[in-house]
């Protein structure tokens, strides 16, 4: 142990020497301050008194989904601030795109043809989709407060509507979320590099992370076994998420031998990595975004004068609030089928069949080209299945501890934050640790 603290008091130190290493990580800092500090600019025309009253409502679908929205915007929600919505409609408009290559033949042949342009092309119009994304979702956003009302000081300062006061709002959350997609940008290219959207979203998630504790703390009679429980789960899931993070299935591939003059050199094997979990949160956060999608269509009918309608819109706010055990289970199986359907995808854009067929590689016993692509899709298949059930188990933590700890619907640490937080320090220690290999340092702190 006394080891590795002071192994890891070495790697920070040459970390902290590097000059350029040393701005670039500062430079990360002080944006995620900015970010962090305009996380509390409230939207004009708000009332935060009311809003924190709606929110501290229990036993509704409605304060149910509001409080998960909060809990995937980092807090923003609860203070309807200017980036209530985050970096999530350009994320949900980069899924989009990338799940639109297969199925638009000039996008697959753009892709394949020309990857750099491909790349540029895909970067461009996930840029332009969400901007439309972003208003949309800020409109549902008010709309779904403005359906959930019900105290006697009203939490927006007008009637929602084609006038000025809304398409203010609507644009000030627009461009905020724009802000931070900016500020996500800024640090890819002048902080850790090709970091800055998940770093956005990790320090929106570990800003709960107070709040999350001061629940637990506020029972008097239990917090100790609440917190001992908490603790370890954490390092429980950290651990298995790790696992299988770094799980690979190496299949066997055998390159051709070179000619250098006169001779042949013998060919070479070597391995391909495949990885358990290919698609990382992606699934989790795309169902997370289709299954609140319902509760805010429904919220818009709660109020409707034909019985049956108005009933129907109740059900499905409730079962879409995240309150059911069904709403669960729902999500559960959407996560294990998206991730199976998010990683076919992207493993068929990367065409290893191809690739290795120009490369002249071959697998012992596979033909070259298209059946090589069909053996490791299958082998992908296969091994996805757990990485699958891994990422569902997940997303339900919360449902899951519930009986042991009654507050853990509010801890958005223990599900899809938890992924995203262990990813993104994952993410973050192999981006510096390369940056540190690249100036000829190799002592490293990853475990073989």
């Amino acid at each position: 142990m006394g080891n590795l603290f002071s192994s890891a008091m070495r790697y920070l130190r040459r970390l902290w020497g590097m000059s350029d290493i040393r701005n670039r990580m500062l430079v990360t800092f002080g944006l995620l301050v900015l970010y962090r500090f305009a996380a509390h600019v409230p939207v004009p025309g708000v009332n935060p008194v009311a809003l924190r009253e709606l929110l501290s409502r229990s036993g509704t679908a409605g304060s149910t989904l509001m409080g998960l929205m909060d809990l995937l915007s980092g807090g923003t929600v609860s203070t309807f601030s200017v980036l209530a919505m985050g970096v999530y409609p350009y994320i949900t408009a980069q899924i989009i795109l990338q799940l639109l290559v297969p199925i638009i033949p000039r996008l697959q042949r753009l892709t394949e043809e020309d990857p750099r342009q491909g790349r540029e092309f895909m970067e461009r119009w996930t840029y332009y989709l969400a901007v439309p994304m972003a208003a949309l979702n800020a409109f549902g956003q008010v709309r779904l407060i403005l359906s959930l009302q019900g105290t006697s000081t009203p939490i927006l300062n007008f009637n929602l509507g084609f006038n000025l006061a809304t398409a203010t709002m609507i644009i000030t959350m627009t461009g905020g979320t724009m802000f931070a997609i900016w500020l996500g940008e800024l640090i890819s290219e002048y902080g850790i590099r090709n970091q800055g959207l998940s770093l956005i979203i990790f320090a929106g998630i570990v800003s709960r992370l107070p709040s999350n504790l001061g629940s637990l703390l506020a029972d008097e009679q239990n917090r100790w076994r609440y917190l001992a429980i908490f603790l370890g789960i954490m390092v429980f899931s950290v651990l298995v998420i790790v696992f299988v993070q770094q799980g690979r299935r190496n299949v066997p591939v055998m390159y051709p031998g070179r000619r250098i003059g006169q001779r042949q050199s013998m060919p070479v094997r070597g391995n391909l990595p495949l990885q358990v979990n290919m698609a990382g949160m992606i699934p989790v956060i795309f169902a997370q975004s289709i299954l609140t999608f319902p509760a805010i269509i429904a919220q818009f009918f709660t109020g409707a004068a034909t019985e049956w309608v108005r009933n129907f819109a109740i059900g499905v706010s409730n079962l879409f609030g995240g309150q059911s055990p069904y709403y669960w289970s729902i999500f559960f199986f959407m996560v294990v089928g998206f991730t199976f359907f998010y990683t076919d995808v992207i493993f068929t854009q990367q065409n290893y069949g191809d690739n290795l067929k120009r490369a002249g590689a071959q697998i012992p016993g596979i033909t070259k080209g298209a059946p090589t692509q069909k053996y490791l899709t299958k082998v992908l298949r296969r091994i996805t299945l757990p990485g699958a059930v891994f990422l569902g188990v997940v997303a339900i933590m919360p449902f899951l501890v519930r009986p042991l700890i009654p507050a853990a619907n509010n801890f958005s640490i223990l599900s899809t934050g938890l992924l995203i937080v262990v990813g993104v320090v994952r993410d973050t220690f192999f981006s510096l640790d390369a940056e540190l290999k690249l100036r000829g340092y190799e002592e490293t702190l990853l475990v073989k």
